[in-house]
This record gives C-alpha cells, sequence and structure tokens, in this order.
C-alpha cells in the first residue's frame, strides 16, 4: 500500500458546541479507538455524572481536563480514511486558551468548525474563524452539531448554515468551497453514515468531506529554504549544518548561500536518516556538507538557500499578531525575544499601525499607543541583529513569528510584509 497522503486537520468552535465530542467519534468512527476504551470511557463518564461525555475522553486525556470537563492543551491524534492520513489538532475552545489554538492551528492545512444547530454563532465561532483564515488555514468544513436536540429539523440547519456563511465569507472565504453538514456527534449521525433521522440532507457525511479536502502541495516549487538547527564539526569532513527542508529541493552540486552572512559554497553531500541523497525535499531532515561554508559562516537560526535566490535578511518587518498572554500592556519600543524559524533575536516594536477587530477583520483604531491581551494587530519590529524572516505571501512556511517574554509566549502571528537590508 503507498503512502497515504498527510494533512493536518484543526477542530475549532466555541466552547461547549461539542468540539471534543465530534473529535471523539470521529476517531471511534474511522476505527482510531475501539470499542473496549469507549465502553471504559463511557463507564467512567456515567460515575462521574457526565453521561453522554464518553466521546470527548477520547480527547481529554489530561485528568484535570476531565474532572473538570474542558479541554485545556492541544492533543494530537491520528485516523486515517480511504484516501489521507490525518493528524487531528483538538484546539481548545475557551478564551484562556487562544494561545494553544493559535500555535494549533498555525500548523493545520485545514479545519472543521464546529457550530450547535442549538445557539448557533457564538464569540468563539466568530474568533476561531478569523484566527483560522489569519493564519493561512486555507480548507473549511462546517459540522452543523446537536441536530438530534433540534428534532434534526431542516429549518434549524439552514438558518445556522446562513449565520455562519455571513461571518465566514466577510472573513475571506469562499462560501461555495465551504462545506456545511448537519451532525449529531453523540448520537453518530452522518459522521461515517448517512443519517436516516436527517433524509432531507443529500451531502456528503464528516468522514467523507474529509477524504474529499485537497492534500497540502508539497512546496517544492518555491526556492530552497533551510533554516539551520545546529552545526556540527565531524571529523574528515568538517562541520555539517542540520536542519529541515521548508520548501524547494536541495540538489549535490548546488550552488548554496547562507543569510545573513552572504557566504556561498558547492553542496557536496545530502544526508537523511543515515542514507545519503542526491535530491532532499521540503518536510527531509538532513546534514549536510558544503564546500566553501565553514562552521563560522553558519550557526542556529541563519537560514540555507540557493545563490541565485537568497534567504530574505529584514532590516525591519511587519507583522499581524494576536496578543495572548502579556502580564501589562504591550507598547513602542518594547524589546522582546522573536521566535523566527529557528532564530531566537530580539527585536524593538518600533510602531503600533493598526488594532483589528478579531469578528469583523476591520480596522479599530490607527497607530494606538499600547495592545493588552486578546488585541490583534499589525506591528512593525526591528531585529537587533540581522535576521532572516520571509513574509507570508512569498513562503509561508517562514512567516510565523512568536513573541516570548518571561518565559511564556505574550503574542503570535505571520510576517506580512519586509523591509530588506
Amino acid at each position: 500500500m503507498a503512502d497515504k497522503p498527510h494533512i493536518n486537520l484543526v477542530v475549532i468552535g466555541h466552547v461547549d458546541h461539542g468540539k471534543s465530542t465530534t473529535v471523539g467519534r470521529l476517531l471511534f468512527e474511522a476505527g482510531a479507538v475501539d470499542e473496549q476504551t469507549l465502553a471504559k470511557f463511557k463507564q467512567e463518564a456515567a460515575e462521574k455524572g457526565k453521561a453522554g461525555f464518553e466521546f470527548a475522553y477520547v480527547m481529554d486525556t489530561i485528568k484535570e481536563e476531565r474532572e473538570r470537563g474542558v479541554t485545556i492543551d492541544l492533543t494530537y491524534k491520528k485516523f486515517e480514511t480511504n484516501k489521507y492520513n490525518f493528524t487531528i489538532i483538538d484546539a481548545p475552545g475557551h478564551k484562556d486558551f487562544i494561545k494553544n489554538m493559535i500555535t494549533g492551528t498555525s500548523q493545520a492545512d485545514a479545519a472543521v468548525l464546529v457550530v450547535a444547530a442549538t445557539n448557533s454563532v457564538q464569540e468563539q465561532t466568530k474568533e476561531h474563524a478569523f484566527l483560522a483564515k489569519t493564519l493561512g488555514v486555507g480548507q473549511l468544513i462546517v459540522a452543523v452539531n446537536k441536530m438530534d436536540m433540534v428534532s434534526y429539523a431542516q429549518d434549524k440547519f439552514d438558518a445556522t448554515e446562513s449565520d455562519v456563511r455571513k461571518l465566514i465569507t466577510t472573513y475571506g472565504w469562499k462560501a461555495d468551497d465551504v462545506k456545511f453538514i448537519p451532525i449529531a456527534a453523540l448520537k453518530g449521525d452522518n459522521i461515517k453514515d448517512n443519517s436516516s433521522e436527517m433524509s432531507w440532507y443529500k451531502g456528503s457525511t464528516l468522514l467523507s468531506a474529509l477524504d474529499e479536502l485537497n492534500p497540502p502541495e508539497k512546496p517544492t516549487g518555491l526556492a530552497l529554504r533551510m533554516p539551520v538547527q545546529d552545526v556540527y564539526s565531524i571529523k574528515g569532513i568538517g562541520s555539517v549544518p542540520v536542519g529541515r527542508i521548508e520548501t524547494g529541493e536541495m540538489k549535490i552540486g548546488q550552488k548554496l548561500i547562507g543569510m545573513p552572512s552572504g557566504k556561498e559554497g558547492e553542496l557536496k553531500t545530502i544526508e537523511a536518516h543515515h542514507e545519503q541523497m542526491k535530491v532532499a525535499g521540503p518536510g527531509d531532515n538532513v546534514g549536510i556538507s558544503i564546500r566553501g561554508i565553514g562552521k563560522e559562516d553558519l550557526k542556529r537560526g541563519d537560514v540555507l538557500g540557493t545563490a541565485d535566490n537568497p534567504p530574505t535578511v529584514a532590516k525591519e518587518f511587519t507583522a499581524k499578531i494576536v496578543v495572548l498572554n502579556h502580564p501589562s500592556v504591550l507598547t513602542i519600543g518594547y524589546t522582546p525575544v522573536f521566535h523566527i524559524n529557528t532564530a531566537q533575536v530580539s527585536c524593538r516594536v518600533t510602531k503600533i499601525l493598526k488594532k483589528i477587530n478579531p469578528k469583523t477583520g476591520e480596522t479599530l483604531e490607527e497607530n494606538p499607543d499600547l495592545l493588552r491581551n486578546g488585541d490583534v494587530a499589525e506591528i512593525v519590529c526591528v531585529p537587533t541583529r540581522p535576521t532572516c524572516i520571509e513574509k507570508n505571501s512569498d513562503f509561508p512556511q517562514l512567516a510565523k513569528v512568536a513573541i516570548r517574554d518571561m518565559g511564556r509566549t505574550v503574542a503570535a502571528g505571520i510576517c506580512i510584509d519586509v523591509v530588506k537590508k
């Protein structure tokens, strides 16, 4: 059997619209969780007076979460359909946990937005849909859940669909590309098999809709970019930079350039998983040797590319960020550590261009003095030393930023513009 293409799926939506139950039911119907485990969860749920929570338990593997009945951390689970291998990222719906939602969604190829037919669009429905779109999740499926609680009524489904359609088109999704599926996750309606309760619905089930997604394109068509994770000195070979190729292809004999140093050399060897290779591409973790580039020319955080299309070194860059967990306020002059690819570099915030409404995407305020938790904004940053970063429209794989201070992630986002050095 050939390897199936892989898709990262994030499940988003308002806190009690049934995300965890939907995920648990999906895993069960796809055969990733067996009857026995489910029976154990069912009994445990009943004993705790939480009958009907058994599917949510599949994802809430942390005991504390079970007792509180809230999804806290990101959980990764794998399952397969006829066409694809999926890794599911269950993003928490709780306001305080929005930072996990951001680190989670940034890796997702597609999202399932769960919206309950009982009360339609809520605060976090808006917030999650906006963040998913902002952070570059290209494909969306909307699961209208809890249809069993509205007697499987088509008009309830239609009303919810119309609310969500209005919302997602303001954020820039093309409504025609989005599938809306009425489901009852707890009962299993329209998850794997078409539900006899909703004969009025003729579309895909949730599992078949997942098979209709497009696999992420391997960014082989883009120029080569490999952020350096480490440089080793190996006897008889010299210096060996290691890292993960994010975009493009690397071939023996190629002229490579390391930025920001600008040193050029010729690619002599590529090794991955203890095997010599002639060519390597996106997703490959490699160790390489380059004639002409020594240990002193490359360090962690630098980026390798081809001499004819070198990685971008920023004099300053503009980022669209969400402030997640800042102890006070974020102001101009603030100089925290930015995690950019494999680099950690202090950057000074020189301008706050605007504050954005996360529910509509509109500008709330031009040039505000400060930002607080929950604010979405565009800021201009100046790295304290030469740093490689690309803008999201050119290389989304190299445009992510996480801002850390005092041991926590205070903000996260994407680079939308770069002034080259």
